[in-house]
């Protein structure tokens, strides 16, 4: 009786050992891979290092100015985004593949961050000639989009592709000439600081990839490099 005691004592905490290796596992995944993120400027995302915003060189690259307008029918400009944490995308509201599932990904970082005011998201709509402002409208209610946190944004065609390929860099097939007409279609999710530096770029389809971007904005929040 006392031998079989043992095996089941010991049988338990051997259960409780691996239920606290799973559980610091998990907490592992929630944060951010270093202390303080990286910059990026070009379509290579190769990392670039420095102690402070100060050090940057006054040519490194920015998100440039931009006027679009959301799904309320305002005008959203980078001046909007000054001092905040942003997180951009691309999609269309009559997509039937991989935009549901990224919308979906991005509602999540909405949700992480709904009472955080430093932390914004907007979705560039790829299709702007269909999606106006009714349009979005009824997708960001249907999608559970918080008006002032999300914005879904329309526009001048030219100045979406402009941005996603030449600012946010969202395209993977490096090398490759694209004609203005060539169509986006990505996965990627970017984030930006508060200085319209790049920070991060994610795999919006993979949960894994979401939990680290909101790991990495609160590394951002800490950092008190807005």
């Amino acid at each position: 009786m006392m031998k079989l005691f043992n095996t089941v004592n010991k049988a338990l905490h051997f259960s409780v050992l691996i239920l606290f290796l799973f559980g610091c596992e998990s907490k592992q995944q929630t944060t951010s891979r270093v202390e303080e993120l990286p910059y990026y400027e070009e379509a290579t995302f190769t990392p670039k290092w420095f102690d402070s915003p100060a050090q940057l060189p006054a040519d490194f690259h920015q998100v440039p100015a931009f006027a679009l307008v959301n799904q309320l029918g305002d005008t959203i400009t980078e001046k909007d985004m000054a001092g905040k944490i942003y997180v951009i995308d691309f999609f269309f509201t009559t997509c039937p593949g991989i935009c549901p599932k990224l919308t979906g990904n991005m509602a999540l970082v909405q949700e992480a961050f709904l009472e955080d005011d430093q932390v914004l998201l907007l979705s560039h709509s790829v299709t702007p000639d269909y999606d106006n402002v009714a349009v979005l409208k009824e997708y960001a209610d249907v999608k559970g989009v918080v008006d002032g946190k999300w914005h879904m944004l329309t526009g001048d065609r030219d100045q979406i592709y402009n941005l996603g390929r030449n600012a946010y860099f969202v395209e993977e097939d490096l090398g490759l000439e694209k004609d203005p007409d060539d169509f986006i279609h990505t996965e990627n999710m970017v984030l930006i600081d508060g200085n319209r530096h790049i920070r991060g770029i994610y795999n919006g389809l993979n949960k894994a990839a979401i939990s680290q971007l909101m790991a990495d904005i609160k590394t951002l929040e800490k950092s008190n490099i807005l």
